[in-house]
C-alpha cells in the first residue's frame, strides 16, 4: 500500500523512547532527531488528542531546522492507559509533558500545541512558567475548547458545548461497536481525497502521509478516545494575565473544532501576542505545512 511506503520513509526519521510519567504510566515518547544531527532549537510538541507525528509533515524532514520532542497520549499510539482510568485529563497531560521534557533533558523550551494540546501547553505554562520560553498555538484555545467548537456557525458558546459534549457521550457509548468497523476502514489516498473535500478537512499536499496519520488515529478504540475527550472537556479557561513569554496563534478560518474567533479573542488578551489566520480547517498544519512551519521558524527567531 502507498501508506506503508510513506510510513517507512518517515519512520526512519523518528526515534521512540519509553518514558514513565509521575503516576507510573508508560508513555511512548518520540523525537524527529534520532541521530542528534538537527542544528536548531528544541520544541516540545503537545499534540492533538490521539494524534501522531505523521500529522506534522514539515517536522519529518531532516532539514526542518527544529528538534521536536513529544509523546503519544495515554492509551494511544503505544502509550499505556493509566491504572486509574480517571487520570487522563489536561492535568495528567501536563504531568506527561514534564516527564517527557525531563527524559530528553529539556529544562526550558518553546511549547507548540495543536488542538487540545493548546490546552495542555497553556496549563503547563500557568503551573510551571519556569519551564517555558514561548507558546506557539495551532488551531486551539487556552481552555474550554468544547465551547468553541462549531465556531464558523457563530452559535452561542453554551449551545456549542452542549452539542459537542452530547455527541462525545453518544460516541463513548457506541464506541465498542464502532471500533471494529473503524479499524478496518481502507484508508488510502482515495479516502483522503473524499475527506479533504468534505469541508471538515481541506486538500493536503501529501495525501499518502495524511493517510498514514488517519490510519494511526483510527488504531485508538473509539470508546477510550471519547473517554479522553470527555476528561478534557472539563478543562476551563486558563488565566492569561500572568504570561511572561512570547505567544503566537495560528488559526484556520473554517475550523469547526477550535473556533478562529475564540483564538483571536485569546490573542487580544495577551500583550504582544500575534495572530495569524489561514484559509483552512482544524488540520491547517497538514493542509499548509510550509506556511505553518515558516510561522514557527519566525516565532523561534522572535523568542531567541
Amino acid at each position: 500500500m502507498p501508506t506503508s511506503a510513506a510510513r517507512a520513509a518517515t519512520e526512519s526519521r523518528l526515534a521512540f523512547h519509553e518514558v514513565l510519567s509521575d503516576d507510573g504510566t508508560r508513555l511512548a515518547a518520540w523525537t524527529n532527531d534520532p541521530d542528534g544531527v538537527i542544528d536548531g532549537p528544541t520544541v516540545v510538541l503537545c499534540n492533538g488528542l490521539g494524534t501522531s507525528a505523521w500529522a506534522w509533515p514539515a517536522l519529518l524532514r531532516q532539514e526542518c531546522g527544529v528538534r521536536v520532542v513529544s509523546w503519544n497520549h495515554r492509551g494511544t499510539g503505544g502509550s499505556d492507559r493509566p491504572s486509574d482510568p480517571g487520570h487522563c485529563g489536561i492535568e495528567a497531560f501536563v504531568e506527561d509533558a514534564l516527564s517527557v521534557m525531563d527524559h530528553f533533558g529539556v529544562d526550558r523550551a518553546v511549547l507548540m500545541g495543536w488542538s487540545m494540546g493548546v490546552n495542555t501547553m497553556f496549563e503547563l505554562a500557568y503551573r510551571n512558567p519556569e519551564r517555558v520560553r514561548g507558546l506557539f498555538a495551532v488551531a486551539g484555545v487556552p481552555g474550554d475548547t468544547f465551547a468553541t467548537m462549531l465556531g464558523p456557525l457563530r452559535l452561542p458558546r453554551v449551545v456549542n458545548r452542549t452539542f459537542a459534549v452530547g455527541v462525545t457521550k453518544a460516541l463513548a457509548v457506541a464506541g465498542r461497536a464502532l471500533t471494529p468497523v473503524a479499524t478496518r476502514l481502507p484508508v488510502g489516498p482515495r479516502t483522503v481525497h473524499v475527506l479533504t473535500h468534505s469541508g471538515f478537512m481541506f486538500p493536503v499536499p501529501d495525501p499518502e502521509l495524511a493517510a498514514v496519520a488517519i490510519r494511526e488515529f483510527l488504531t485508538t478504540p473509539i470508546d477510550w478516545y471519547m473517554r479522553l475527550a470527555l476528561a478534557t472537556s472539563t478543562h476551563g479557561r486558563v488565566s492569561l494575565s500572568g504570561l511572561g513569554v512570547p505567544v503566537a496563534f495560528v488559526a484556520g478560518t473554517w475550523d469547526i473544532l477550535s473556533g478562529a474567533r475564540d483564538m483571536q479573542s485569546a490573542a487580544a488578551r495577551i500583550p504582544e501576542a500575534t495572530y495569524e489566520e489561514l484559509r483552512g480547517s482544524h488540520f491547517i498544519q497538514m493542509e499548509q505545512p510550509e506556511r505553518v512551519h515558516q510561522l514557527l521558524l519566525e516565532f523561534l527567531e522572535r523568542v531567541a
